[in-house]
């Protein structure tokens, strides 16, 4: 018999209309302290976009694949979904599991990568949902990250031969390779992964290898950071992905291809920071650039989610590549737990 009876996908969340994006904004900075304004110029990108974030519609999509998967491979587990900062709020499906009768769930986190803000504040989130749900609260353990399994990787290295397919054949041969991730803090960095090791970068750096290695060629690439918060006086994982464009056109390289080795899905800080800021910059640069698409639903990644499964089910052999080997199923206490003090700055974090 199984030892779970449900699945659960946990995301981020998001706006899906112009007047949701000021309470969700507020709702991922609450306790930050960033001023009003802040607030209104970082809205301004989902207005662009007409108020609306495209991460719920591409976790609807996950969940219908991720059915149709499911039962494919004769895993019957109902699927449910939480959201940190929007409907459905995660403390709400959680109770509606209690209600069920669920007695234990997997959960499933889009974000492949060991941090605070990448795990281990979404363990918070479900044991804090937990709680408010009382007694009759589902246990629920979280699938491990995944950032170097072959259903993450692959499916990114493909989108990375189309990306340079896609530019001109003039310069495509030499297109450099850009990867990027989402910045933080350089103090929550250093305390990411079990025993406080630096594991979000070094996790990152791995995945980034893993997929230049499958592209192949022998392609130059380099990792930046993107989608930066907080002031200048506080450090943050760089360099920014805008600079490294900079320096890339100075050294008179023929064409950049933009891979979000960091994401998941195409959510609004790909689609603003990428799509719109650095694409400008490349413009200004006169720069050739095409960017990649994130694993989103490719077969490859949602097979990757059943296997995941089936590993915590006994059905399944670890699936892992490159050099860091495979991630604990759980977390050790104080992994991940060292957070910096909240400081003023924009809002982000949509991993």
């Amino acid at each position: 018999m199984s030892p779970y009876d449900a699945f659960l996908l946990v995301s981020f969340g998001g706006p899906e209309g112009r007047d949701e994006v000021i309470p969700f904004l507020r709702s991922v900075t609450r306790g930050r302290g960033v001023p009003p304004g802040r607030l209104e110029q970082v809205a301004e990108h989902y207005y662009r976009f007409g108020g609306v974030s495209p991460i719920n519609q591409q976790c609807r999509d996950l969940i219908a694949a991720i059915e149709k998967d499911f039962a494919a491979a004769g895993i019957a587990l109902p699927v449910y979904w939480g959201n940190r900062n929007s409907e459905p709020y995660l403390a709400g499906t959680v109770r509606a599991m209690a209600t069920d009768g669920v007695r234990r769930a997997l959960a499933f986190v889009t974000s492949a990568y060991s941090s605070y803000s990448s795990c281990r504040q979404y363990l918070d989130d479900i044991e804090l949902a937990r709680a408010q749900a009382g007694p009759a609260a589902p246990r629920i353990d979280k699938i491990r990250q995944y950032f170097n399994h072959p259903g993450f990787i692959e499916p990114l290295a493909a989108s990375t031969r189309r990306a340079i397919e896609s530019l001109p054949v003039s310069v495509s041969d030499n297109a450099e390779i850009l990867f990027t991730a989402h910045s933080i803090p350089a103090g929550m960095a250093a305390a990411s992964g079990p025993g406080g090791r630096g594991a979000y970068p070094a996790q990152l750096a791995e995945a980034a290898r893993l997929v230049a290695e499958r592209v192949g060629g022998g392609r130059s690439w380099r990792l930046a950071y993107q989608s930066r918060s907080g002031p200048p006086s506080q450090p943050w994982l760089g360099p920014d992905v805008s600079d490294c464009l900079a320096e890339l056109a100075a050294a008179g390289a023929p064409a950049v291809v933009l891979v979000p080795v960091g994401f998941v899905s195409d959510h609004m800080e790909v689609r603003f920071d990428l799509d719109v800021e650095a694409a400008d910059t490349a413009r200004r640069l006169g720069l050739p650039l095409a960017r990649a698409a994130t694993p989103g639903t490719d077969p490859a990644f949602i097979a990757m989610i059943t296997e995941l499964v089936q590993e915590r089910l006994g059905g399944a052999p670890r699936a892992v590549l490159g050099d860091l080997g495979g991630l604990p199923d759980f977390c050790p206490d104080g992994c991940c737990a060292a957070r910096p003090a909240a400081q003023p700055g924009r809002p982000g974090a949509q991993r």
